[in-house]
């Protein structure tokens, strides 16, 4: 009995490289199941670097105004300064290792499958630990003495009633409005029970109201100004996932409102793909990867929302 003769579906015109194909539909896939997957990623202030190990996010405070006395030298206001230092955290990788006498003998394509699982995997790791920071700055003290902290509003009823969670995020648009937080680029982060908790309560959506959403869908847009963002990577309970620096407990928490500005993103190597055959293993080492870090860098733009 002769061996099968495998058709090779990343060959270019049957000869080369096994992989010569699969790298750019890799790095595709990964990228396209990235962007489907977070929800924190876009909604901080991100910055790029070429090199090194860290970079500097400005904070500058606020001028103020005053009358002019006639005759007098207009001399100017000092306006404050200071800064916030993200280092890049180590690299983060989701790898995956394909064996070639296996993928042979395989009946279906698993390639697709797993580009997007490593796509996905590095989403969900950056939008936990972009959470936790966010959390991380609520509870933070304000970084000029110009500005405010980050704030806590206590509900006790803000799990399981959604009219409590509502009056909650009420609050929580005040206390931006008061600190004198941008409108825009408002997002609440729930998950999905509180979301759909929201959902369900008809005065959210009432269009006569100027609510916005389907009761037939499941979908609620916004209260209070802020927009809903669903996600299952908020913490609960005690996060101690990677650095220690992202730790929070989040036992109390239900939601966490946001305005872009409250955490910065700092990128050294951006989302990037490598496929490599591996001749010693006889397979292919498949691996999506990052370099990146977060930081709290405007307080008073994070309000927890928390049953205690």
């Amino acid at each position: 009995m002769s061996n099968a003769n495998p058709s090779r579906l990343g060959q270019v015109n049957k000869a080369g490289a096994t992989d010569e194909l699969f790298l750019k539909t890799f790095s595709g896939e990964v990228l396209t199941a990235f962007e489907k997957a977070t929800v924190f990623m876009n909604r901080t202030a991100s910055r790029t670097i070429s090199s090194g190990k860290s970079a500097s996010f400005p904070i500058i405070g606020r001028n103020t105004a005053d009358y002019h006395t006639p005759g007098s030298e207009i001399l100017g206001n000092a306006i404050a300064h200071g800064e916030v230092v993200l280092t890049v955290d180590q690299l983060l990788v989701s790898p995956v290792f394909i064996s070639s006498i296996d993928e042979a003998m395989n009946h279906y394509d698993v390639r697709s499958v797993y580009s997007k699982e490593c796509g996905l995997a590095l989403a969900y790791k950056m939008d936990k630990y972009i959470a936790a920071t966010g959390l991380q700055a609520a509870r933070s003290a304000a970084i000029l003495p110009e500005f405010d902290g980050g704030s806590t509003i206590v509900n006790a009823g803000a799990r399981t009633d959604s009219t409590e969670l509502a009056k909650a995020m009420f609050a929580a648009s005040q206390a931006f409005d008061e600190k004198n937080v941008p409108e825009s680029d408002r997002s609440c982060y729930v998950s999905p029970a509180q979301y759909y908790l929201l959902a369900q309560n008809t005065n959210n959506i009432n269009q006569l109201w100027g609510g916005a959403g389907a009761y037939a869908e499941g979908t609620i847009v916004k209260i209070a100004g802020i927009e809903l963002v669903k996600t299952n990577h908020l913490p609960t309970g005690n996060f101690t996932e990677g650095p220690a620096k992202y730790h929070v407990d989040g036992t109390n928490t239900v939601a966490l409102v946001m305005q872009k500005g409250a955490v910065g993103t700092l990128k050294l190597m951006d989302l990037a793909t490598e496929m490599q055959w591996d001749i010693r293993r006889q397979g292919t080492l498949a691996l999506a990867k990052m370099a990146v870090s977060h930081g709290v860098l405007r307080p008073e733009m994070a309000v927890e929302i928390a049953v205690a």
